[in-house]
């Protein structure tokens, strides 16, 4: 089993990649509204962080979707991911999104 994580800077694509999921296989995720730290430092009154980064941060997006799901099927998890890179197009551009891939040991309260 593995977490399939999904941070997604481009949140008008928000649906495109739910429907992928769903279209791969994947069931269940969870969304969360998320800020990055550069954002959130960017906003702070402190003339280090808020000045410079606000600079650089200007044409970035404050805001953010982190989406997450156990998947339990290396195949499905596959398919994710290329879906999601067929969404978003080139994630090592900025701007775009992160996403990662993590073991998961256990998981309590799922049903089957």
């Amino acid at each position: 089993m593995k977490a399939l994580f999904l941070i997604l800077n481009k949140t008008e694509k928000l649906n495109d990649v739910l429907e992928a999921y769903v279209k791969v296989g994947i069931k269940g995720a969870t969304v969360v509204d998320s800020q990055g730290m550069g954002s959130a430092l960017s906003e702070s009154n402190l003339p280090m962080f808020g000045g410079f980064l606000r600079t650089v941060l200007d044409n970035n997006r404050p805001f953010n979707k982190v989406i997450f799901s156990v998947v339990k099927d290396e195949e499905v998890l596959n398919d994710a991911i290329a879906a999601v890179e067929d969404i978003l197009g080139d994630m090592s551009k900025p701007g775009v999104g992160l996403m990662f891939v993590m073991p998961v040991d256990r998981v309590v309260g799922w049903t089957k």
